[in-house]
C-alpha cells in the first residue's frame, strides 16, 4: 500500500512534533532507554531551525506528518550531507522514504551538489544502500561518543 503524501516545507510551529518523530523513528530500531536520551538532543529542532526553510516534511491528506527531511552544504565543492530522513514508524514501508530521499537529492542538484554523503544508523543502511548510495568507510555519531556509522555516498552528477 502507498500512501498518498505531500511534501511541504516544514512550519516553525511543528518543530515539536517534528522532533517527536525523529525521535520515535530512532527507537523503532530497538534502541534502549538510555541510548535513546543521549540522542534527544541532535534529533531536537526548533521553531527558529525549522523557519529556515531546510525542513522538508511529508504529510497524508490530513496534513499529519509522516516523514522529515534535510539537506546541509557541507563545502563549496558540490558536497552534500543528507542531514535528516526519519519516518513515522507505523508509515514504513509506504513508499515515504523513498519520496523524501529523492527531494533531498533534487534539492542537492538544485544547489548544484554532486554527491550526498549519509551517516546512517545501522538499520537504515540498506534502504540507502537500495537507493544507490555505496559504502565508502565508516564516521562517529553525532550522539554517542565512541560509536562508529556506516558512511554512504551518493553520486548525483549527471550520467
Amino acid at each position: 500500500m502507498k500512501a498518498n503524501i505531500t511534501l511541504r516545507p516544514a512550519r516553525p510551529e511543528e518543530a515539536a512534533a517534528v522532533s517527536a518523530l525523529m525521535l520515535r523513528s530512532k527507537a523503532h530500531w530497538g534502541y534502549d532507554t538510555d541510548f535513546m536520551h543521549k540522542c534527544v538532543a541532535v534529533l531536537t529542532v526548533t521553531p527558529e531551525m525549522v523557519a529556515d526553510g531546510s525542513y522538508y516534511v511529508a504529510v497524508d491528506g490530513d496534513d499529519a506528518i509522516l516523514g522529515v527531511t534535510r539537506v546541509e552544504r557541507l563545502d563549496d565543492a558540490g558536497r552534500f550531507e543528507l542531514d535528516k530522513l526519519f519516518i513515522e514508524p507505523a508509515a514504513m514501508g509506504l513508499g515515504i522514504g523513498r519520496v523524501l530521499f529523492d527531494k533531498a537529492a533534487g534539492m542537492i542538484r538544485a544547489n548544484g551538489g554532486q554527491r550526498m554523503e549519509i551517516l546512517s544508523d545501522p538499520g537504515a543502511a540498506p534502504f540507502y544502500e537500495r537507493m544507490g548510495a555505496k559504502r565508502i568507510g565508516e564516521a562517529p555519531s553525532d550522539a554517542i561518543p565512541g560509536r562508529m556509522l556506516p558512511l554512504l555516498e551518493l553520486d548525483l552528477t549527471p550520467r
